[in-house]
């Protein structure tokens, strides 16, 4: 059994900063994948950023690219979020994702059906 666990979600004021961790127990990943995803109520879940097998490749939505920075301490099972510029758009649940499956393309590890275990979320609200 794998659990997910995330942490470090808050409310900040637009232009603020906030780093996010998530942390994987129950089994040590050797490579694979670990992501972030988003959800709003009515909206889509939406990908924001994976790292794939240690930091070989490493993708980002659309809307965080160059904010958001995504990274890892695979000795820790844990992966790290950093996000910069926060804009009220930002705001939303934020779900950490884990897979032992490796996609390098990007295509198939932006998806969410690529990820077989979850967190619960942690909350990030950005007020204007």
């Amino acid at each position: 059994q794998v659990q997910v666990a995330e942490s470090g979600g808050g409310l900040v004021q637009a232009g603020e900063s906030l780093r996010l961790s998530c942390t994987t127990s129950g089994r040590t990943f050797s490579g694979g994948m670990m992501a972030w995803f988003r959800q709003t109520p009515g909206k889509e879940r939406e990908f924001v950023a994976t790292i794939v097998n240690h930091g070989e490749f490493i993708y980002y939505g659309d809307s965080v690219k160059g904010r958001f920075t995504i990274s890892g301490d695979s000795a820790k099972n844990t992966v790290f979020l950093q996000m910069t510029s926060l804009k009220p758009d930002d705001t939303a649940v934020y779900l950490c994702a884990a897979s032992q499956t490796i996609y390098y393309n990007r295509q198939f590890a932006t998806r969410d059906q690529s990820y077989e275990y979850w967190g619960q979320g942690t909350q990030v609200t950005v007020s204007s």
